[in-house]
């Protein structure tokens, strides 16, 4: 199992491998919160604005304020961005550049797996959000194979190589999203769990936005021929290929949220 530090440096790279990923998660991520309009939103680990732009097309949100690391992540977000009622900084998910009780909702796309210290950084949130404001999350199911690109990592384990996982995938279980907002003093803790679908023109399209940036490209590039050819096969039996040609692979996420509770009356 590997746990070296995974990084998203190109915005680009990471729309087309998993940006589409992102909004079909992020659709009905949205529909089960069901926010209110016009509210303030935070967006921790924002990446390229993916999740961003949806929250900006659905919510009418009077600001969302995004969070990341990355600097390439986030030059690709003000691009797609531009016009937008939102403003983006680099920081980090641990230590949020932000007051107490600065919005009503704060989000984590496909983040929390990512983040040295998860509990942390869900106790920021839970620190910048209102009494009574939301804090929520959505990530890949990685223990149950629910990652997009679960079929290409599975047949490149088998073949005893190591593509890498985030350092804390197992925390995407429902039960272990539960106890990260538990602990966190949130209220009315609820998850749920998600399928998406997502469809490609043809089987070379699935191959290139599924390994556009990614160490499994590489370390395909790497295999002897015939091995590559065996290996792409193997990934196909996972797919559903209509008769046109059409593919569409399929994955499974986890959503958790919660609530800021009021303070107590003395």
């Amino acid at each position: 199992m590997s746990m070296q530090r995974i990084t998203f440096a190109d915005g680009a790279a990471y729309e087309r491998n998993m940006g589409g990923w992102s909004r079909l998660a992020g659709g009905p991520f949205l529909d089960w919160l069901a926010p209110a309009q016009g509210l303030r939103w935070l967006d921790v680990g924002c990446g390229n604005g993916a999740f961003t732009e949806l929250v900006c097309d659905r919510c009418a949100p009077v600001v969302v304020e995004g969070v990341d690391p990355s600097d390439g992540q986030l030059d690709f977000a003000r691009t797609r961005l531009a016009g937008r009622p939102v403003r983006l900084q680099r920081g980090d998910a641990m230590a949020l550049p932000f007051a107490g009780g600065s919005f009503d909702v704060a989000a984590m796309a496909l983040v929390i797996f990512f983040v040295p210290d998860p509990a942390q950084a869900v106790a920021e949130m839970a620190r910048v959000v209102r009494p009574g404001g939301t804090v929520a999350a959505y990530a890949w199911d990685f223990p149950a194979g629910g990652f997009p690109l679960e079929p290409i990592q599975a047949e490149l384990r088998a073949l005893g190589l190591d593509p890498p996982r985030p350092p804390h995938f197992a925390v995407a279980r429902a039960d272990a999203l539960r106890a990260l907002w538990a602990g966190a003093g949130l209220a009315g803790v609820e998850t749920r769990a998600i399928v998406v679908r997502r469809s490609f023109a043809g089987l070379a399209e699935f191959w290139s936005h599924s390994l556009s940036g990614t160490a499994a490209a590489q370390m395909i590039e790497a295999l002897e021929p015939a091995a590559a050819a065996a290996l792409r096969a193997r990934v196909e039996a996972w797919l559903d290929v209509a008769p046109d040609g059409r593919v569409t692979a399929t994955a499974r996420a986890n959503m958790v949220r919660g609530l800021v509770p009021s303070p107590r009356s003395p």
